[in-house]
């Protein structure tokens, strides 16, 4: 049995960090889906940058797409909206077969607009409108300022992956504005199952600290900082208020393990897999990291309830000058300038392949 339907067979959502047009014309999603066991999708700018300045088989639509008076956003976005929901299609059966748990897969809103909730929660009803696909969700940033965007647009039944999150405190915000509007939609009398992940970032935590800290060291703090998030997570799960709401036919914001391909050459090209394996959560894995994982991954268990060495480890990197709660605060800025970076690249880059079309 591959290590990734020993995975998924332990609860765990195995889904793609990836989309291509040429994964879905080739056939390879579907593979994916059928032989290693992938159950959803998540995308972001950086990924479809690469996928349309790397390829021929968008510059059609595109030339298309630009005859049709559309540039900018506005035809990234159609395009980016094409694949998802051609990949959304090959997820329904999943979707359907756990009762819309699982088959997911994700548009983020443009991260320019991190930091302004109003506007974000309207680009987030209008992208969730156009797709017009039960199972996709909308990526919002779990900044300070997401927290309004998040607990509104789920307030207005859009489902939301919760990005850009790096430690337990992010993730314990997420919650909040999660049950908050789960609160708001039970009492106005809606259905308060609106499905949420809440997105942990994970590898960055040892690409910024493996050159400050001793060998013995290296490679710890992402681990750690996933299994004391999953801590969190099932508490916030165990709590009388998740119970209210769940009594009420809520479903549970699972904890999502996100950024999971290695970054350190020295280190197990499948580091954050099996070590982060839990029932009822999702971890997505880049295109490498999960034939790698299928190839010689392995599992040896879930994260454990108790006995977790979360706790000495974070010690540790206290002990040695690592700022655990500052760090997790630059990671989140950095992550946020980065996705700007990446979305202006794109744009530069459709604009470019826009006139070379033409």
């Amino acid at each position: 049995m591959r290590a990734t339907e020993i995975l998924h067979n332990l609860g765990q959502s195995i889904w793609l960090d990836n989309i291509t047009r040429e994964l879905l014309d080739s056939g390879t999603l579907k593979r994916y889906i059928d032989d290693l066991s992938v159950s959803g999708l998540t995308s972001n700018p950086t990924i479809f940058d690469h996928a349309i300045t790397h390829s021929k088989s968008y510059d059609s639509e595109i030339r298309r797409l630009v005859g049709a008076g559309l540039s900018g956003e506005a035809l990234f976005f159609e395009l980016a909206v094409q694949d998802l929901t051609r990949a959304a299609e090959l997820f329904t059966p999943i979707h359907e077969r756990t009762a819309s748990v699982d088959g997911w897969v994700s548009l983020e809103v443009s991260p320019l607009l991190a930091y302004d909730a109003k506007a974000t929660v309207v680009e987030a009803k209008a992208l969730h409108k156009k797709a017009n696909r039960r199972n996709l969700f909308i990526k919002i940033p779990g900044t300070k300022e997401g927290g309004p965007a998040i607990e509104d647009a789920v307030f207005s039944g859009v489902p939301v992956n919760v990005t850009l999150l790096f430690t337990s405190d992010h993730y314990l915000a997420a919650a909040e504005a999660y049950m908050s509007g789960l609160e708001r939609r039970v009492a106005a009398g809606l259905s308060p199952d609106v499905r949420s992940v809440a997105s942990l970032f994970i590898s960055r935590w040892d690409k910024a600290t493996m050159d400050k800290v001793p060998d013995r060291d290296r490679d710890r703090l992402g681990v750690a900082i996933g299994q004391q998030a999953y801590a969190a997570y099932r508490d916030v799960l165990e709590s009388d208020r998740w119970q209210r709401l769940a009594n009420c036919g809520a479903r549970a914001q699972r904890l999502l393990f996100a950024s999971t391909g290695t970054k350190d050459p020295k280190a197990s090209d499948v580091l954050y897999i099996g070590s982060l394996a839990a029932p009822n959560t999702v971890n997505t894995m880049p295109e490498e990291t999960l034939l790698a994982f299928g190839e010689h991954g392995r599992v040896s268990g879930a994260i454990p309830r108790a006995g977790a060495d979360w706790e000495q480890v974070l010690a540790e990197f206290g002990r040695v000058g690592v700022d655990v709660a500052k760090l997790g605060a630059d990671l989140q800025t950095e992550g946020a300038r980065s996705f700007d970076d990446s979305w202006k690249d794109l744009l530069n880059a459709i604009e470019a392949k826009s006139k070379a079309l033409k």
